[in-house]
């Protein structure tokens, strides 16, 4: 029976790996005193005035479905704040779709544009759905490696060469998820030349913008040339602490918005009422709270990174979201091992670099979502296990 059913399901899902996020995460669950810093979820809670929000849109407002793309008040919100936060201004009315999470309106944007055997630059280390989602779409992804010694930035370079006549889009996420890596106007700017001289969409997942350290965010739409040929994709969930909420949105050009939004009707009808309602608050009144997490976040980063280089282990300094990637590939043993090894012996969960494309082996994905108490205790257990892999591998010098 099980092979009959195995023979029933679609190939292209069957090909498909598991998340290697959610593998560690599934494991450390069945284990008891685990610090599990694998998952990318704030560890605050959502701020209260947008609970309260929430909870006064079910009494007062009601939940019955929005319209498609979802409530006029709440894109008429998303616009605002992108023009003051960003310098990019959407219509409300026909180039902003309100999704369920950010994660939604990245695949929309795919399954909208591409075509059988249409090619995606995705650069790696990326956030794991990108690949698979562009593989569903029937699409085929083009990795685009990024490097520790260009502190993970994406380059013209490295983009140039892998650009065909069958390439349709590239998808990125700045601040970056493994990374933690931002990319600067600078960049952008050397980014856009190249492709405005193709047909080129870039979905810009752009759900870290409000985490970042010491810089500001820069959205490649509010470049020259790029605004009519990029969806920007945010959301909620990292920056307002908004996970279980699952709200985002799209933006771009009205096209574009309107192929997506015909998907959306179909295999979702509307984003959730209750989180809609939440969120316009959260735009009006709650960017102060996102202010007091990210100074808590910042301080955390630098007390990470630094517990790690104490530990000998490389790790370049992050400038956005809340994650660091140190490198332990000195050690002589894979990423997975690692991180197998390491839940095992000493019951702290990261993520295998290999998770998030072949650019990451080498390295693991440590989340700072956390308190500092955790990061202290999960570094001193971390400590431990380097020191004895140290000690068998006989390869590695502290320092």
């Amino acid at each position: 029976m099980i092979a009959l059913v195995n023979e029933l399901l679609s190939q292209k899902v069957q090909a498909i790996k598991p998340s290697g996020i959610r593998k560690f995460f599934d494991i450390a669950a069945t284990m008891q005193d685990v610090i599990s810093l694998g998952v990318g979820e704030p560890d605050f809670p959502t701020p209260e005035v947008i609970r309260e929000a929430g909870i006064r849109s079910i009494v007062e407002k009601g939940t019955r479905y929005t319209s498609n793309s979802g409530l006029l008040e709440l894109r008429q919100a998303i616009s605002r704040y992108l023009a003051s936060r960003f310098q990019v201004e959407y219509n409300p009315e026909n180039q902003i779709l309100i999704t369920v999470g950010g994660s939604e309106a990245v695949d929309l944007a795919l399954r909208a544009l591409i075509n059988p055997g249409d090619e995606v630059l995705v650069p790696e280390p990326t956030y794991v759905s990108y690949g698979p989602m562009t593989i569903m779409a029937g699409g085929v992804p083009v990795p685009v490696p990024t490097y520790e010694k260009d502190d993970f930035r994406l380059t013209a370079e490295a983009i140039k060469p892998l650009i065909t006549d069958k390439t349709k889009a590239i998808v990125f996420c700045y601040p970056n998820n493994p990374t933690g890596a931002v990319m600067e106007k600078e960049d952008l700017v050397a980014i856009a030349e190249v492709l405005r001289q193709h047909r080129i969409v870039i979905i810009s997942d752009e759900i870290y913008a409000e985490l970042v350290y010491g810089i500001e965010h820069t959205s490649i739409a509010a470049l020259p040339g790029m605004y009519e040929r990029t969806v920007l994709v945010s959301g909620f969930s990292k920056a307002f602490s908004m996970t279980g909420w699952r709200l985002g949105y799209a933006c771009g050009p009205a096209e574009i918005i309107g192929a997506m939004r015909k998907i959306h009707q179909y295999g979702i009808m509307s984003a959730p009422t209750t989180a809609q309602w939440a969120a316009i608050e959260a735009l009006e009144k709650g960017l102060p709270a996102v202010e007091k997490m990210r100074g808590e976040y910042d301080r955390r980063r630098q007390f990470i990174v630094q517990g790690f280089r104490a530990l000998g282990l490389s790790c370049f300094e992050p400038k956005g979201a809340f994650y660091c990637f140190p490198r332990i590939s000195d050690l002589g043993m894979s990423s997975e091992d690692f991180c197998t090894a390491l839940l095992e012996a000493e019951k702290v969960a990261v993520v295998p670099g290999s998770a998030f494309g072949d650019s990451g082996e080498g390295f693991v994905r440590v989340s700072y979502a956390y308190s500092l108490e955790e990061i202290k205790e999960a570094l001193e257990r971390i400590d431990r296990f380097v020191q004895r892999a140290a000690g068998e591998s006989g390869k590695w010098t502290a320092g």
